[in-house]
């Protein structure tokens, strides 16, 4: 687990994937890149839902964004920055940058990369009542979890379920309080999580499920938590 875009650096390349890279562009966006293309589910603002990419994106914003379509603006940023429009995928964020916790390992029959950025200026809890909003806020807690293997379309949806229940793990760790009734947050009011996949079969083996008491969504789980707590917990320093 490091923060590779901590100090000077702005490049960081995955060892246990060559293929899947990591650059910190102009201190605007964390760009993640594939060299092929990766199916992907996701909760994304920017190509979400179900969809192939190859190209990530996760761009800061001020605290201040109230983008009447944030879909938009995203959009308008990809392509100026030359990206491929039908094939990436976007999150906004307005938590450090600079502070993103990454870690790689190799599981049971695949390969995994976890990368979280993490502010937890609106921290809620789910199923608290509260005031809501229609408009679109900028993503505080936003996780892309790689995985070079093969998953059934089921396993990926665990992935995401996995992986939420991993981030509300972590914020219940680091005593993260929801400020409108004290209890223990779950989350921010705007988090996302991506999962991509190879669906290589170099490993010989297919993933039906993902679930906690899994080998892939034990190590999944994992590795969420470390990042999203890392992130959380250095959030507050330079």
């Amino acid at each position: 687990m490091s923060q590779p875009f901590r100090g000077e650096g702005a490049h960081y390349r995955a060892e246990l994937w060559p293929g899947l890279d990591l650059r910190l562009v102009d201190g605007d966006h964390i760009l993640a890149r594939s060299d092929r293309l990766l199916e992907t589910v996701s909760s994304a603002v920017y190509g979400g839902g179900r969809g192939r990419a190859d190209h990530f994106v996760n761009r800061k914003v001020p605290l201040s964004y109230n983008e009447r379509d944030p879909v938009l603006d995203l959009g308008a940023m990809i392509r100026g920055r030359g990206y491929p429009s039908t094939s990436t995928v976007g999150l906004l964020t307005a938590a450090k940058l600079t502070h993103a916790s990454v870690v790689e390992a190799a599981g049971d029959r695949f390969n995994a990369l976890c990368i979280s950025t993490a502010g937890i200026g609106n921290a809620a809890r789910a199923g608290a009542e509260r005031p809501v909003f229609a408009a679109y806020a900028a993503g505080t807690i936003n996780t892309f979890i790689f995985i070079d293997g093969h998953l059934t379309e089921a396993a990926m949806v665990g992935a995401l379920i996995t992986a939420t229940e991993a981030k509300a793990a972590a914020l219940q760790d680091l005593d993260v309080l929801d400020p409108l009734d004290g209890r223990t947050a779950t989350g921010t009011t705007t988090d996302s999580v991506v999962v991509a996949v190879s669906q290589s079969g170099r490993f010989e083996a297919t993933h039906a499920y993902c679930g906690a008491a899994t080998s892939i969504g034990n190590l999944l789980g994992r590795m969420v938590y470390d990042t999203v707590h890392e992130s959380v917990r250095t959030s507050g320093e330079k």
